[in-house]
């Protein structure tokens, strides 16, 4: 094998795997953007992984949250407490909204149906703004 050929084998196999982890990943991931006070909130839920459990049981499922404007962003890994068995369970999520440059909380209801984690509704507080 050439050196360019070795080369350009490497990077297309490079962008291959790169493309192939984005996309495993991305394909439990889901993101929108929530209008808070006119401000851009965008807002992503990443299943990393989930617990088998008993069919009423609490089914913990493993996720990476991020949360981002123009004025900051942060993420977390959080463990949220789903009911297993269920075609959509619901959880409730406060997330102080100080660390991206907003006032208040959102209050979200999240919901985990086919492998994915969703905002179904959104409230802010102080004033209970409907969000979502």
């Amino acid at each position: 094998m050439s050196n360019l050929t070795g080369r350009t084998f490497l990077a297309l196999a490079l962008a291959l795997s790169a493309t192939g982890a984005a996309w495993a990943q991305g394909g439990r991931c889901t993101r929108e953007t929530l209008a808070v006070k006119g401000t851009p909130l965008t807002v992503s839920y990443c299943v990393s992984a989930e617990t088998s459990a008993a069919s009423g049981h609490d089914l913990p499922v493993q996720v990476t949250e991020n949360y981002s404007t123009s004025r900051g962003s942060f993420t977390q890994q959080s463990t949220l407490q789903f009911i297993a068995g269920e075609s959509v369970s619901r959880v409730i999520e406060d997330v102080a909204l100080a660390r991206l440059g907003l006032e208040g909380t959102l209050h979200l209801t999240l919901v985990y149906r086919g492998g994915l984690v969703r905002v179904e509704s959104a409230l802010l507080t102080p004033g209970a703004i409907t969000v979502k």
